[in-house]
């Protein structure tokens, strides 16, 4: 099989994590055409050098302008017909690529295709979930309600990729899956002019996928297709400014898909307790 794939990783003080994700893509691209463009946002440890001298690797240097914007910044330096947003902290498994491209290209409303992604021991990471709404912040993939009670339907549909849990299912629409590793058709992400540059860290992926549904293309979660995630490299050398920009990033999600009205009382309510989970946060760090 023979497609172009181009694989957009943004980093940020990665530290080695990045050349341990470029040391996979070989295997992980297995079969295809792919080139793969590092998109630095202005790290100051060093970590993007990792990229240099690499076949089929580029790199680009930028100031820090968030996440979305620097995947946005690497799907434009790029041509090829196919994007995998992949994280630096994100390993491909052999020939993960390859099946998710297949998959994806037999559901020609397909925008979007996750892989199941698992953390360094095993463990599965929810990465395909059910739309956030006002029941997210109690039943969502870190609370203690969805650890006490993990087979109620509200936390099965926040927590989709437990519910798809059979690897030999092709694969399964869910309302999104995380931008930790997502492959992309660039014609979808085209017509909705791709990622919401107002998230600077988390949630983009949720709302990119909210949006490409509303535009009627549809995402799909592929157990069969495994990567392996060392969460959070990146933000754990800058956990203030990661805390903010999640719940920041939670708001504007809540404001733009959730409550809509501006007037509306439970903007109010969302700002304050995602205020107060902020900070709660911050003083238990």
């Amino acid at each position: 099989m023979s497609c172009s794939v181009a694989a957009v990783i943004v980093n940020f003080n990665s530290g080695n994590a990045l050349a341990s994700t470029l040391d996979t893509l070989r295997a992980g691209f297995s079969g295809l055409e792919w080139e793969a463009l590092v998109v630095d946002n202005a790290s100051s440890d060093g970590s993007e050098r990792a990229a240099l001298d690499r076949d089929h690797v580029n790199l680009l240097r930028q100031q820090n302008v968030g996440f979305a914007a620097g995947v946005n910044t690497g799907i434009s330096a790029t041509t090829s017909a196919f994007v995998l947003v992949l994280n630096p902290d994100c390993r491909l498994t052999p020939g993960c690529v390859c099946a998710l491209l297949e998959e994806l290209q037999r559901h020609s409303t397909c925008a979007v295709i996750g892989p199941r992604i698992l953390d360094p021991d095993g463990t599965l990471q929810e990465s395909a979930r059910g739309d956030p709404n006002m029941l997210t912040g109690l039943f969502g993939r870190t609370t203690l309600l969805s650890r006490w009670f993990p087979e109620w339907q509200v936390v099965r549909r926040n927590l989709a990729a437990s519910a798809a849990s059979d690897h030999a299912m092709p694969s399964r629409r869910v309302d999104w899956v995380s931008g930790a590793c997502m492959l992309a058709r660039r014609e979808a992400l085209a017509a909705v002019k791709g990622f919401d540059e107002r998230y600077f860290l988390y949630w983009e992926d949720a709302d990119l996928c909210r949006r490409l549904r509303n535009a009627g293309w549809e995402t799909r979660y592929m157990p069969g297709a495994t990567v392996v995630h060392e969460v959070g490299r990146s933000s754990r050398n800058a956990r203030g400014l990661a805390n903010r920009e999640f719940h920041r990033s939670a708001y504007t999600y809540f404001a733009t898909h959730v409550v809509p009205q501006r007037w509306h009382p439970g903007r109010a309510l969302g700002w304050a307790l995602l205020t107060l989970r902020s900070r709660l946060k911050w003083f238990a760090r």
